[in-house]
């Protein structure tokens, strides 16, 4: 069976930067469109806004004032139905989520969704502080905000773990993850090809492959230059999904259509759902986005029923 091209570009990219950072939404977007299709795709956008930019983002299609042009965009009847589809992770979710799954023994999906509902109203500001301090401890570098080490990390685990509720209880699972910790930073050191935790775009490339190759044509990927994407986890995307993927290959986004498209939905689709995680959503955006959004996103509230 002939692959399949998908175009594919992400926008809130901060690598293992998951808290503190500009984007509190990571969007991985991928486009099934002929490249002819594209381009008259962006002819139509370009010729919508009028504006003389020389290359167009989504920033141009998020101004009040094209407001038309990005729900004629989005609509059911608009040049994506069908054609697009975005993979949402909400990062502190994710953050928490990792901390599930690498700390706690038979740490579950809703155990994380649990912390994370329950986490602030249970500790407050130290709240933030933990997740700062798993991020930080999971990483070898951190570049910025909160370093700590991980017997600090521990310590602070213990102390919320004496706090009373649903909450306490899971953070009292984490107590013994400390070797898990050790061995995890230590794959981390030696293998180049270890995808870190932290990092959002490998798995959302995953889903973003299965979604498309759910009837059984294999995907080939055409994506955004992307230095996170290096050919050691090129390799291990191709080893976990085998024959649906039948490859990557890696282009600057202003000389394909496509990825300009995927571009355009992802940028949209990050500013939406931010607005929607701090309770300023637009209902209207917010009803158009849903679907495009991959079920398996890494998201609690609109766009994905659990």
């Amino acid at each position: 069976m002939n692959p399949v091209e998908i175009a594919c570009d992400e926008s809130g990219s901060e690598g293992e930067n998951l808290v503190g950072g500009e984007t509190d939404v990571f969007a991985h977007a991928g486009i099934r469109m002929s490249p002819e299709q594209a381009r008259a795709c962006v002819r139509e956008i370009r010729r919508r806004i009028g504006s003389p930019a020389e290359e167009y983002k989504a920033n141009h299609l998020l101004r009040a004032k094209h407001r038309p042009v990005l729900e004629w965009l989005l609509d059911p009847a608009g040049p994506l139905a069908g054609r697009g589809h975005v993979h949402l992770t909400d990062k502190t979710l994710f953050a928490v989520r990792a901390a599930v799954t690498l700390l706690a023994e038979g740490g579950t999906d809703t155990m994380a969704r649990t912390l994370h509902r329950g986490g602030r109203a249970a500790f407050g500001a130290r709240w933030d502080f933990f997740l700062a301090s798993f991020t930080s401890v999971l990483r070898l570098n951190p570049r910025r905000g909160v370093t700590t080490s991980p017997a600090e990390f521990f310590a602070l685990v213990g102390e919320l773990a004496e706090t009373p509720g649903e909450a306490g209880e899971i953070m009292s699972r984490f107590r013994d993850g400390g070797e898990r910790v050790a061995a995890y930073r230590a794959r981390l050191a030696e293998d180049p090809s270890v995808v870190p935790v932290l990092d959002p775009l490998v798995p959302a490339v995953l889903h973003t492959i299965r979604h498309w190759s759910a009837d059984g044509t294999p995907v080939a990927v055409v994506h955004d230059e992307q230095l996170a994407l290096t050919a050691e986890r090129v390799l291990q995307l191709k080893a976990t999904l085998g024959p649906r993927l039948a490859g990557v290959r890696f282009v600057d986004s202003r000389s394909d259509a496509r990825v300009q498209v995927a571009d355009f939905l992802a940028g949209v689709a990050r500013r939406i759902a931010s607005e929607e995680l701090n309770a300023r959503g637009d209902t209207t955006l917010t009803a158009l986005l849903e679907s495009f959004v991959d079920a398996e996103s890494v998201w609690d509230g609109p766009f994905v029923s659990r």
